[in-house]
């Protein structure tokens, strides 16, 4: 696995591109995702014409790895702490997880398409990235481990989990995308101290769709 000086100037561009072009502001965001080596969650072949493209990508099982703004914009919108406890639902690659990690979270992370599962465990231990990894349903969480401070949904959703919701803690924010068509809005989701829920819109974004009672 290398992180090469030229794979590192790639990094350093798409940062560029996401703070200069795209407006992403959060400095802690943008060094995030300076220091994890997207292209090491690509398949080799693909290494130099993708992994520093500022496009979702293909990673199999249906699934892609996300585009780095829709990374920076989610992981901005989380406003993550270091030592918070983030639910991801929908590990995919492991990509977002590492940001997440690098951001100082202590992360649980839910997939349940078995093949991506295998492959992002495989990925992020061999970057020395800790996470708790789970094969299952993320719609309805992990309530062994809440409540979680943030809560971040990487696929469309057609609708808002409630289970989600009861997981998150006082103060808690979710950023999840929802829509069953080809676009779906970022809702960012506040639990305030005394529970009022208050929902914001955050702009149109590209998601494959969320699977509900199905696991492979």
């Amino acid at each position: 696995m290398k992180d090469t000086l030229r794979d590192q100037g790639k990094r350093k561009l798409l940062v560029q591109e996401l703070q200069e072009k795209r407006g992403i502001n959060n400095a802690n965001v943008l060094k995030a995702i300076g220091a994890v080596p997207r292209h090491l969650f690509f398949d080799k072949v693909f290494h130099d014409n993708f992994a520093y493209k500022d496009v979702a990508f293909p990673i199999g099982a249906g699934q892609t790895i996300s585009q780095p703004f829709t990374v920076a914009t989610q992981s901005s919108l989380l406003k993550i702490e270091k030592g918070m406890k983030v639910l991801e639902v929908g590990t995919g690659s492991g990509y977002q997880t590492a940001v997440l990690l690098e951001l100082g979270a202590k992360v649980y992370s839910i997939e349940r398409q078995r093949e991506l599962f295998q492959s992002a465990k495989v990925n992020l231990s061999k970057l020395n990235y800790r996470a708790n990894l789970f094969f299952g349903d993320g719609y309805i969480g992990k309530e062994a481990f809440a409540p979680f401070d943030r809560i971040i949904v990487t696929c469309g959703a057609p609708f808002i989990p409630e289970e989600l919701i009861n997981q998150l803690a006082p103060n808690g924010i979710m950023i999840v995308p929802v829509g069953e068509g080809v676009n779906q809005t970022m809702i960012l989701i506040e639990k305030s101290e005394n529970e009022e829920i208050i929902k914001t819109e955050h702009g149109s974004f590209s998601f494959v769709p969320m699977l509900n009672d199905k696991q492979y």
